[in-house]
């Protein structure tokens, strides 16, 4: 008989935003970055053990050279000559500014290291996930994390039962594949931008503040620090040579919406990822209200619903 192991993942929405590499190599984030996990959007991912390590997305073969770094490492922490054959589907859309990266790897730490026999820690498995996607060493907690900057593993700060009442709507502003990935455009950012240096100094000021909020649940000023970190980030993505855009004119309007709502009394807290959806943060009793809002800005907007949500689930198959 062959194990089977599947796997669902929630990706990890970052309120402070990680942009930006310590150590290219090693994949170490500059920046700290404190993040939720999605309940209500996930990635399914089935592993086997296979005669070589093959990767489909969506149906899709990926290239083995952009896994192969995790699965070496993998190998080693398991002293395993383990290959793996990895089928992903996500029911959000991929590679499009919505974090499928997080829910991508962490699941694939989780299935992988099951699959060959491996009992690993939530800090080792954070440790591994990171060397795919920096954002998916949050993803292997629910709740809240912190990934602090220059760290190997992220650190589960509060489970998703902390608060309860919070909602994230996501305006799904293009379900395309945005035109320059992450890590090239943080490398863009990097190497031409001005103002990188103040927004890695900006980043470790404004997160004392957004953990006092968490800790508070304090929307107002959690919400504050979301939008500052996203449009600090999108300064200095914006000022890089040559400059970045990820916005289109649907996510200014959803910005200017959410100003709007709270000008009205509504708690409506916008942040953006590198592309071009919106994620809005609102109370439970608000979110109607922001539903509504969408739905007459724009009839044909998609919005996922979420809240904040578990770690991965796990299930092993004989067959």
């Amino acid at each position: 008989m062959s194990r089977t192991v599947l796997v669902r993942a929630s990706p990890s929405l970052a309120l402070v935003k990680y942009w930006g590499k310590r150590d290219d190599r090693r994949n170490l984030p500059a920046t700290p970055s404190l993040a939720v996990t999605l309940g209500g959007v996930h990635t399914r991912t089935r592993v086997t053990l296979n005669q070589a390590d093959r990767v489909f997305l969506e149906g899709q073969e990926q290239d083995p050279e952009r896994f192969a770094p995790f699965f070496d490492a993998l190998r080693r922490r398991l002293r395993t000559e383990a290959r793996f054959r990895v089928e992903s589907r996500n029911s959000f859309p991929t590679a499009a500014g919505l974090a499928s990266s997080s829910s991508g790897f962490a699941a694939l730490a989780v299935g992988c290291a099951r699959a060959a026999g491996g009992a690993l820690s939530g800090r080792e498995l954070s440790a591994l996930a990171r060397i795919g996607s920096a954002s998916a060493a949050r993803a292997v907690y629910g709740g809240f994390t912190l990934l602090p900057a220059g760290s190997r593993y992220a650190r589960p700060l509060f489970p998703e039962q902390h608060w309860p009442e919070l909602r994230i709507v996501i305006a799904v502003v293009s379900s395309q594949v945005k035109p320059l990935d992450s890590r090239r455009a943080m490398q863009a950012t990097r190497s031409g931008s001005p103002y990188y240096r103040a927004w890695l100094a900006s980043s470790s000021r404004l997160l004392p503040l957004a953990l006092k909020a968490l800790e508070r649940r304090d929307l107002e000023l959690l919400g504050s620090c979301a939008r500052l970190s996203y449009s600090r980030m999108h300064a200095s993505l914006l000022a890089a040579e040559p400059p970045q855009l990820y916005w289109l004119p649907a996510t200014v309007a959803l910005i200017r919406e959410c100003a709007s709502l709270r000008a009205r009394g509504i708690g409506a807290w916008e942040t953006i990822d590198a592309g071009p959806q919106v994620k809005i943060l609102c109370l439970e009793a608000d979110e109607p209200a922001v539903l509504r809002s969408l739905r007459e800005l724009d009839p044909g907007l998609e919005a996922l619903l979420c809240r904040p949500g578990p770690g991965p689930a796990v299930e092993e198959l004989e067959e």
